[in-house]
């Protein structure tokens, strides 16, 4: 056979061994090529007497990554032009066959008459995985790089390739409805014993193993083909069927608030399908999986999510014309909080580290952090003690500035006072080398005054860290006006070794992340004071989609952080101070010292550790000044209120130059502050709903809650032109003029 995807070659027992090794690629994907070339394998093995079974093996460190998200982008394309020309019947029923390809090529492969086995290794996600689902056996490498996995609802999408159908045939229902829902990869050992898996062997030995199980008469029948096939956990409509499906769909509305169209039908696909023999249970799910692939929320995540974040981790905003850096050594000042964190993840990507700070006790105490963060992954079984002696070896505390002379990068990461950090940035420019980057962790204040107090400017830049470092995705890159393309090119290089997703933003006060999600918190705080009650702006926060409620949001983020913010921001801008808002924190912080989670009181009681959980507190009702009747209150309006908020504050960032590629502006919103991920980010929210829809609502929400729902010109301009920020910001400068 002519492949060019696959090596294929039969041994002298008649075992053949497609190898799949994408050319060019750096992880195999399917592809409509791969999907052609693999049901030629499968007509050959099905077809010719002399092989006896087929295993599927890979040429590179995984297995596969999944389908080729851009290849189901171009499903919709076809789908788009067809129904122009031809009409929706038409159109319709090309796609869904289409979308019914990959599941349809699977079925032939697990009905061929043949034994197919999996060796697999390294990464097996999404796609990838359902092939190996569909192969009569599975053996996976035992080593902590093999992971298996349906990633596929983190994009909007669920697994459509026969994953809902032969996960729920292996696994008890709770538990195949608990992994499609979490969407989490999965380690060998947890694989084995949740079914997924048939044996685990050394990576080395995966493909011998494989072919061994064919040799020793290994058949070519999944479970669900036998006539005497049995549900793990029992007929749907049955005691133990009813003991499932009710909480089942209780968590799915609890978990999603039915902002996730994919979640639903991958309940349905699960319930529906469980209950019809195998072909048609299938036939079932691609008719769900090709409704979803067309939703706006699939269309949405999957370009922020997949397609946006793939492309900014790859260095979309990378000078090209400075070379690749070799960053081997960080320097950071302050073993703080953030500076430890940010200490533990330099280290964790193999650099050398040097963490300064005032004295030796605090140094080592900030070091202290990673030694606990690693124990962590001891206990869970996911680091070994090795691990750990090698990680704290490459962290070396100190309180002497002269540590830093030999350093690539040095982040200084002190209080968020402007006086003490033009200290601590003089101190070290004068000790690092001229070919050293100095960068600042702020999240406040400007980076092109910080730079200052830098005797080389253009080599100072804004790195930006969220907490925890250790767990939050998102890096903004702050550029000051003054800061060159080196600087910009070794920050990116640095976040991309960390493996974090970084963010270009122009200098401006809350730069990006910190100006939407204050929007956020802002509006839960005027909407106490309107007499909305307390639990309903939380719950109707998280219904809105947010990861949790604005005043749960600012506790965590400290209440008495967000009133040095008004406070200072009414000092430069007294305008842009809201006074209601000044009011209400004025009063939690200055009158009742509640500052939020850290002294365990703020808009919620923290009990004790063990003690039970967090409640409102009870006393946010005298500082109300009056009493809505939740029953009178329009809840649709309060979600819009939250997201409209932010939305415009995104909006009036891309029109102010601040953040200059909306692609960042969406990754940037959901993994920065947890932006409603099905909407795929703040700008595509308002592109989703079309400009001059967005700006209409607007407008109504300004009339009846004030000028911080007025649209910038920018929107007004687009909404009269019908444009988009995708179709408008094509181009992505590395600064606003």
């Amino acid at each position: 056979m002519n492949l060019s995807n696959f090596r294929f070659a039969t041994d002298d027992q008649g075992i053949a061994l497609a190898t799949w090794d994408m050319p060019a690629r750096s992880m195999n994907v399917i592809t409509s090529e791969v999907g052609e070339e693999l049901l030629r394998i499968v007509e050959e093995v099905a077809s010719n007497t002399a092989i006896k079974g087929c295993v599927i093996a890979s040429g590179k460190e995984s297995f596969s990554g999944g389908a080729d998200l851009s290849m189901l982008e171009s499903f919709g394309k076809e789908y788009a032009k067809l129904r122009k020309s031809e009409g929706e019947e038409e159109a319709a029923s090309f796609f869904f066959e289409k979308v019914r390809g990959l599941s349809l090529l699977y079925r032939r492969l697990e009905t061929c008459g043949k034994p197919f086995a999996a060796a697999i290794q390294g990464s097996c996600l999404g796609g990838g995985f359902e092939l190996a689902l569909a192969c009569h056996f599975r053996v996976a490498a035992d080593d902590d790089k093999t992971r298996v996995g349906v990633p596929e609802i983190k994009v909007g999408l669920f697994p459509g390739a026969g994953g809902t159908q032969r996960i729920a045939r292996l696994m008890p229902t709770g538990d195949a409805l608990q992994m499609m829902f979490k969407g989490e990869q999965i380690r060998p050992q947890a694989a084995k014993g949740m079914g997924l898996v048939h044996t685990l062997a050394k990576r080395e030995e995966v493909v011998a193993v494989a072919m061994k199980w064919i040799a020793d008469g290994g058949k070519g029948v999944q479970p669900w083909d036998d006539p005497k096939f049995r549900l793990p956990s029992g007929k749907v409509f049955s005691g133990a069927g009813m003991q499932i499906w009710p909480p089942a769909n209780a968590i799915y509305r609890r978990e999603t608030n039915d902002n996730y169209p994919a979640a639903k039908a991958l309940l349905q696909s699960v319930f529906e399908g469980l209950q019809l023999p195998m072909d048609l249970a299938l036939k079932v799910e691609s008719r769900y999986f090709a409704h979803i692939l067309r939703s706006k929320e699939a269309a949405a995540m999957i370009r922020t999510l997949f397609l946006s974040l793939g492309e900014l981790n790859k260095g979309a905003r990378r000078p090209a014309s400075v070379p690749p850096n070799s960053l081997k050594k960080i320097g950071i000042v302050g073993a703080g909080f953030m500076g430890a964190g940010i200490a533990y993840v330099s280290a964790l990507a193999g650099f050398e580290v040097v963490l300064v700070d005032r004295t030796m006790e605090e140094a080592e105490k900030g070091k202290a952090l990673s030694h606990k963060l690693v124990t962590d992954q001891v206990m869970k079984g996911r680091a070994k003690t090795a691990d750990r002696d090698v990680l704290l070896g490459r962290i070396t505390p100190s309180t002497d500035y002269a540590a830093l002379a030999s350093c690539d990068l040095v982040i200084e990461a002190v209080f968020e006072d402007p006086k003490v950090k033009a200290e601590v940035i003089g101190k070290i420019g004068a000790a690092i080398g001229k070919d050293c980057v100095l960068a600042s962790n702020t999240s406040t204040l400007p980076i092109s005054g910080l730079a200052k107090a830098s005797a080389r400017s253009g080599d100072f830049i804004g790195i930006h860290f969220f907490s925890p470092v250790e767990r939050m995705l998102l890096v903004e890159v702050i550029m000051g006006r003054e800061t060159g393309d080196k600087a910009l090119a070794a920050a990116l290089d640095y976040v991309r070794a960390i493996k974090k997703t970084p963010i270009v933003v122009n200098d401006a006060r809350g730069f990006y992340a910190n100006r939407c999600v204050g929007a956020y918190i802002r509006e839960g705080h005027l909407m106490l004071m309107e007499g909305v009650p307390a639990a309903m702006i939380e719950n109707l926060g998280k219904m809105a989609g947010m990861p949790v409620g604005p005043l749960s949001l600012n506790d965590e983020v400290a209440v008495d952080l967000a009133w040095k913010i008004v406070k200072a921001t009414k000092a430069a801008e007294p305008q842009a101070v809201d006074p209601v808002q000044e009011e209400l924190l004025s009063a939690m912080v200055e009158t009742h010292g509640r500052l939020g989670r850290k002294n365990g009181r703020g808009f919620y009681d923290y009990p004790e550790k063990g003690q039970g959980r967090k409640k409102l507190w009870q006393g946010l009702k005298e500082l109300q000044p009056q009493h809505l009747d939740p029953d009178a209150i329009d809840k649709d309006e309060i979600k819009k209120r939250f997201l409209v908020a932010q939305a415009l504050e995104a909006a009036r960032t891309m029109a102010e130059g601040v953040i200059t590629d909306p692609r960042e502006a969406d990754v940037g919103s959901i993994l920065g502050f947890g932006f409603a991920p099905f909407t795929g980010g703040t700008i595509s929210y308002i592109d989703g709903m079309g400009a001059k829809r967005f700006v209409e609502l607007a407008e109504r929400l300004q009339s009846k809650h004030g000028a911080r729902f007025a649209p910038p010109p920018l929107l007004r301009e687009m909404a009269s032109k019908g444009e988009s920020f995708y179709g408008r910001f094509t181009a992505t400068p590395k600064k606003a003029a």
